[in-house]
């Protein structure tokens, strides 16, 4: 699983042991199930309403990125180009047809069947930005709509405290506590439901999803470098640094801690 989202989980669980357990005489004060019925229902309902199906069900499964460790594979991409490099540099094309085949990345096997298929690089590049335009696109789109879930989320929660309140204004007169509380309950409950939710749940997701994307982009731009360096046929040993930056773990790039701060404009006249 990954760590992070572990982290996130237990510390959610803690939270709201702490709320249920410290904060309320008893833990099912804040348990209702027909508010929580009304949030998620409606907010499903919107979605459904929002997206075509097919988008709504292709994003429902990838919830389960967010509970495991995806490994880009960068490093092996890195090591497949510079042995592709090298075998490109020698002149070797069957070889590098041969390492084609146990390339697990499809954009990369994309792009070196283009080169070895003397494309034009120009058009390479077109067609594997155009896959990576697509890809930023799609994932995007399915982020957004845990973010568009996490704005219905409240909403219904809002929703759900307007029909507790009517439910329990048509009792008022009566006076009857056991009544009245219950409808409150409805009323007050479903709107921590609907932030609770969007907050904890769909929010969370779309910032996963989002950072994930971002990692996948790097990858794939790290990819393009490659084949762009292997058209113009450069050294192996260049494209292995070049490669290596991409995932390489620099400190700050403006000022460098471990030698202290720069002295100022005026401090360094006076010190003149």
């Amino acid at each position: 699983m990954n760590p992070s989202t572990l982290i996130g989980i237990l510390a959610s669980i803690v939270m709201l042991a702490s709320v249920l357990l410290f904060t309320a005489e008893s833990p099912q004060s804040f348990v209702n199930l027909p508010g929580l019925a009304i949030v998620l229902a409606g907010t499903l309902a919107a979605t459904f309403i929002s997206y075509p199906l097919k988008e709504v069900v292709r994003v429902v499964r990838l919830v389960g990125i967010v509970f495991r460790r995806e490994n880009t594979y960068i490093r092996d991409d890195i090591k497949e180009l510079v042995d592709m490099s090298r075998l490109w540099f020698k002149g070797d094309v069957r070889a590098v047809e041969s390492a084609l085949e146990q390339a697990r990345n499809p954009f990369l096997r994309t792009g070196i069947q283009l080169v070895i298929a003397n494309t034009k690089e120009e058009e390479i590049f077109d067609l594997l930005r155009w896959r990576i335009a697509r890809l930023k696109a799609r994932e995007h789109a399915e982020a957004q709509i845990f973010r568009t879930m996490a704005t219905y989320a409240p909403a219904f929660g809002m929703i759900g405290t307007l029909v507790g309140l009517v439910n329990m204004l048509e009792v008022m007169e009566a006076g009857d506590l056991n009544v009245i509380g219950p409808r409150m309950a409805v009323a007050l409950l479903t709107t921590f439901y609907g932030i609770l939710l969007a907050n904890l749940v769909f929010k969370p997701i779309a910032v996963k999803l989002e950072r994930r994307t971002e990692e996948r982009l790097i990858a794939m731009n790290m990819v393009l470098e490659g084949i762009s360096l292997i058209t113009k046929r450069r050294l192996p040993s260049f494209i292995e640094e070049t490669l290596n930056s991409f995932v390489a773990n620099y400190h700050d790039e403006i000022r460098d801690p471990a030698k202290g701060s720069v002295p100022s404009g005026e401090e360094a006249g006076q010190r003149a």
